[in-house]
Order: structure tokens, then C-alpha cells, then sequence
């Protein structure tokens, strides 16, 4: 018979075993971020009971479809070197698959499955023909191009609008059981109610959360590591035997089909779909801002990064509200912390981050548990 030392040290080794599987040996290498990236988890899943209002749900949902967003661009730049402005555009794709599709065939499941599997073929095509044609060239002439074709594709989906819906965008219904009207229990279950808006926000988490660990997989994989050795060095890594372009145009394809991806969560997750929501240069900025705070080269850091980065757009203006409103009696400070300036506050932060984090939070974390 087993002791129960020896029983309790085998569950003790699975159990870790199942974590380096599900993290493909990727750990977070750092006792802070480790107990960060688990709060942030932890967070996530139980908002909508310990955070209820739409607010909450709203902003929740935007950092689960922004993490898979922001790590598939790192996918592209931060283990590849590659720099696209493109990116929101393969977004913009991926929302309007679902909203095109919706709005024609009606608020079924195979609505949502045609509309994906549409937007992803798309999306790879393009991207493929992008990536053939284009990363030839180098650095910013290929962010150029990109930046190009992003501008017109947002064009053309401002001007058709019997497809897109133009300026306004498109309004859909999704299935019935993702109906907001739709209740699963008489009553409410630990202080909320449980309707078909609850339960698309878990099916937008446990998406986001099985995209990433598979973008986690990919990066550890051997084709990973090859993608890590052309971004170190172009050169040596087609001296060694890559076909360097092989690998670039295929990492741009990668992070297409999971920018896709995203785009579909957002739509699935607003019902709407428009040039502003997922086309729009500021996303782009928005996604560059994330990668650099969280850290290039560190899944870990999109989620870091997007938990910061939506949580100071959502919430500044409100805190800025209550300083304003506590200094009255001193009016300069008062002015300066007025919510109306809550764009120059955040720019003061993003600065301050970028100087005493210029790897990241995730390679300053890392770094710092690293020297001790």
C-alpha cells in the first residue's frame, strides 16, 4: 500500500506536469507575474458575479477579445520582428464575417460558423498575398505598405455599405440563447441573473482563453524558435538553412487567423459591427501602446498589457473625476485634473511606463527575479 506522502507527491508531479503541458513549458518565470496573470484569471472569470452592471461586463470582455488580439500582433512582432500596420484590418475582417453573415442568413449557429470559417479564408488569402509580395522588402517599407492597404480597405468598407452597412455599420441578432431576454433559472444565482448575455461573455472567455494557449503553443513549438532566430538575425538564420520568407509569410498568416478570430469575439460580443469598431487606426495605436507596456516577445505581456492599458481607458476619466472634485479648493490643481484631460494623463503614464519599463512589466518582472 501507497503511502500517503508518496500518493499526495504524485498528485504534486501530475498536477505540474498538466500546467507545463497547458503552458507548453512557457511558465511565467516570476513569482509577481505568476500570482498577477492568476488574479487576472480569477478576476476575469467571476466579474460578472463580484462586479455585476454593464459597464463591468463591458470592459471585461474588451480585455478578453484585446489579449487575444495584442498576442497575435506580438506573434507578428515581437517573435517575428515584423512591424504591420495592417493588423486591424484582419480585426475588421473577422467582425464583419460574423455581422455580414447574421444579418443575411438570420441569428442561427451557422450564421456564426459560415461567418467565421468566410472571414478566416479571407483573412489567409490576403494575408498570404500580402506576405508574398511584400516582406521582401524591409522594416518600414513593408509598415508602409501594410499601413496602404489597411487605409483602403477601411475605405471600401465605408463605401459599401449594401454589404457593410457603411458609416453606420451593421445591427444583428445572435441565437436565441445568447439573447440578453433569455433566462436559464427562475431566480437569481448569487446576486445576478443568469441570461443569455452571461452566458456569451463565458463563451468569449473560454474562447479567448483556448486562442491564447494556442498562440502559447505555437511560440514554443519549433517553428517558435525558428521565428525567434529571424528576429535576432535574418542573416544567420537563412545562412543556417531557413527560408527566411517562408517563415515570415507564414507567421503573418498565423497572426492574421487569430486577429480574425478576435474580431469575431468583439462582434459576437456587441451585436455590431462598423468601420469605428474594428477598422479604425486608433485600434492600431492602441494595440502598439499594449504590446509596449506589456512587453514584445512575451505572450504574457498582451494580458498584463491589456488588463492596464483598458482598465486606465475605462476608469481614469472617473477617478479624475473624484481628485477634481476633492481639490476644488485648489482650482490650478483642480483644472489639471479635470477628466477632459484624461488623454494626457494616460500619454503621462504611458511615458513613465515605457522609462521605468522599457522591456515591459512581464521583461521587467522576469528580469527583476532573474538578478534575485
Amino acid at each position: 500500500m501507497a503511502s500517503p506522502r508518496l500518493v499526495s507527491g504524485n498528485k504534486s508531479v501530475s498536477l505540474m506536469s498538466f500546467f507545463s503541458r497547458l503552458l507548453s513549458k512557457d511558465f511565467p518565470r516570476s513569482k509577481i507575474l505568476a500570482v498577477l496573470l492568476l488574479a487576472v484569471l480569477i478576476g476575469l472569470v467571476i466579474t460578472p458575479f463580484a462586479f455585476p452592471g454593464a459597464k463591468t461586463l463591458n470592459v471585461a470582455a474588451k480585455i478578453l477579445v484585446f489579449i487575444v488580439l495584442v498576442a497575435s500582433y506580438d506573434l507578428l512582432i515581437g517573435y517575428t520582428g515584423i512591424v504591420s500596420f495592417a493588423h486591424t484590418m484582419f480585426f475588421g475582417i473577422g467582425a464583419y464575417g460574423i455581422a455580414i453573415a447574421s444579418t443575411r442568413l438570420g441569428p442561427f449557429w451557422s450564421s456564426l460558423a459560415l461567418g467565421t470559417a468566410l472571414a478566416l479564408v479571407a483573412s489567409l488569402l490576403l494575408s498570404l498575398l500580402i506576405g508574398l509580395l511584400s516582406l521582401r522588402v524591409r522594416a518600414i517599407f513593408y509598415a508602409m505598405i501594410t499601413l496602404a492597404i489597411a487605409s483602403a480597405f477601411l475605405t471600401l468598407a465605408s463605401q459599401l455599405s449594401e454589404f457593410t452597412g457603411g458609416e453606420d455599420g451593421l445591427t444583428f441578432k445572435l441565437p436565441e440563447v445568447l439573447a440578453p431576454s433569455t433566462q436559464f433559472f427562475s431566480g437569481p444565482v448569487l446576486g445576478i441573473t443568469i441570461d443569455g448575455k452571461i452566458l456569451t461573455y463565458y463563451l468569449v472567455l473560454c474562447s479567448a482563453l483556448m486562442l491564447f494557449l494556442l498562440m502559447l503553443r505555437i511560440v514554443n513549438s519549433p517553428f517558435g524558435r525558428v521565428l525567434q532566430a529571424i528576429r535576432e538575425n535574418d542573416f544567420r538564420a537563412e545562412a543556417i538553412g531557413y527560408t527566411t520568407v517562408i517563415y515570415r509569410t507564414l507567421s503573418n498568416v498565423l497572426s492574421a487567423g487569430f486577429a480574425t478570430l478576435a474580431g469575431c469575439l468583439l462582434a459576437i460580443w456587441l451585436r455590431y459591427n462598423g468601420p469605428d469598431t474594428s477598422l479604425s487606426f486608433e485600434i492600431m495605436l492602441d494595440v502598439l501602446l499594449i504590446v509596449v507596456i506589456g512587453g514584445m516577445g512575451t505572450l504574457y505581456g498582451a494580458v498584463i498589457g491589456s488588463v492596464l492599458f483598458i482598465l486606465a481607458q475605462s476608469y481614469l476619466q472617473d477617478l479624475m473625476k473624484l481628485a477634481a472634485e476633492a481639490t476644488q479648493s485648489l482650482p490650478m490643481l483642480s483644472a489639471l485634473l479635470s477628466p477632459d484631460r484624461w488623454l494626457f494623463w494616460l500619454g503621462i503614464l504611458f511615458v513613465l511606463s515605457v522609462y521605468y519599463f522599457p522591456t515591459g512589466v512581464v521583461g521587467r518582472l522576469r528580469s527583476s527575479s532573474q538578478s534575485n
